[in-house]
């Protein structure tokens, strides 16, 4: 007597690079004959990838298709998220050599002529597009871009921005349009405050604006062995109370540039009046004490301050770089799991601005 068997074969569960490459290859020859024949791509490839991708962690996008006849591309980006930048990286460099297969980290650089984008009934090409740099007496280091196309205005914002973000990323490079430009406007020709450059020559202006930039900064170092920390205290619009310790004397430094980019790292807590209870309070002292010991300022890691306020216990801290603190932080939620319920965003922002909301407290 035959039986029917109704019990489905065990996903494989993902939790290694190792392991997402391991099924990969069991599944490549499939995923190769998709891209190669131009086949339904969704259905038979990006509908596997995508929640194996997920199992490792979130914060995975991805292209494919053939770079040249015999070989296909498969693009792990970030998409533009600083945070997410050294996972990608990690998970390509894991990858193994398989025939027929190109693996690549973040959407590479193109030359212009090789970019051309349309949507929504618009082209952003070259021949459209032109750019200037607004200057800061205030924020000399702020590379501010200003992009013009053609066809702008008012009713297609919206469109014409999104269009010139997927331009840039593909022209400049994921990588590249992620850390170079630090506030980008787009607007019409017509509109413009400055004569106007071909888009060609924004790569060779960031080239020279990020040189000059290292040759200012890159010897700065900053010991926090004598810092001091202020106890504000406020209240907020819900009426709850707001306690934060800053490091008033991080906040004069003169070389905040020199540590460009910002973590926020967000833990929400259940409290009275928005406070933590003492486990919490405890749990998240730990937690900071901990980080503090995985990086330091010797790191270029830098300890701005804390607030806690409406159920949310914020740590700030300022980085030269985003790849290992993001690692660290990561790992560190990790460990803290079970206890604590945290998040984390890196972003940049040259001078800190995002904390001036201190600066009248301090003085």
């Amino acid at each position: 007597m035959g039986f029917l068997n109704i019990f489905k074969k065990k996903e494989q569960q993902i939790s290694t690079y190792n392991e997402f490459w391991s099924w990969f290859q069991s599944e490549e020859k499939a995923f190769y004959k998709v891209i190669e024949q131009g086949g339904n791509f969704e259905r038979d490839f990006f509908d596997k990838l995508s929640p194996k991708l997920d199992q490792l962690r979130d914060g995975y996008y991805y292209l494919a298709g053939m770079f040249d006849e015999k070989t296909a591309e498969l693009i792990i980006t970030a998409d533009g998220s600083p945070k997410n930048i050294p996972f990608v990286e990690d998970l390509i460099e894991s990858a193994p050599n398989i025939e027929n297969w190109r693996f690549t980290a973040l959407k590479p650089e193109s030359d212009i002529e090789d970019v051309a984008i349309k949507m929504d009934g618009h082209e952003f090409n070259a021949d459209n597009m032109s750019f200037y740099a607004v200057t800061h007496e205030q924020y000399p280091d702020e590379i501010d871009i200003v992009i013009t196309h053609k066809d702008f205005t008012e009713e297609n914002h919206s469109i014409l921005v999104k269009g010139t973000y997927i331009f840039l990323d593909n022209y400049l490079g994921e990588l590249n349009f992620a850390v170079s430009i630090d506030t980008l406007t787009v607007s019409s020709p017509s509109d413009a405050q400055q004569e106007l450059i071909p888009i060609q020559k924004l790569k060779e202006y960031l080239i020279w604006r990020e040189k000059e930039f290292i040759e200012k900064y890159e010897a700065t170092y900053y010991n926090s062995g004598n810092d001091i920390y202020s106890s504000l205290k406020a209240k907020m619009n819900s009426g709850n109370p707001m306690f934060a310790v800053v490091n008033s004397s991080l906040l004069e430094w003169n070389a905040k540039p020199s540590h460009p980019w910002i973590v926020d790292i967000d833990f929400v807590y259940v409290g009275s009046n928005g406070m933590p209870d003492k486990l919490t309070y405890k749990k998240l002292d730990e937690f900071e004490d901990e980080l503090m010991n995985v990086i330091s300022d010797s790191d270029g890691f830098l300890n701005i301050g804390r607030q806690t306020a409406d159920n949310h216990r914020n740590i700030y801290f300022a980085c030269k770089e985003f790849r290992k603190t993001s690692r660290a932080i990561e790992e560190m939620l990790t460990k803290f799991d079970s206890s604590l319920n945290g998040s984390y965003h890196i972003y940049k922002d040259k001078y800190w601005q995002s904390f001036n909301r201190f600066i009248p407290a301090l003085n």
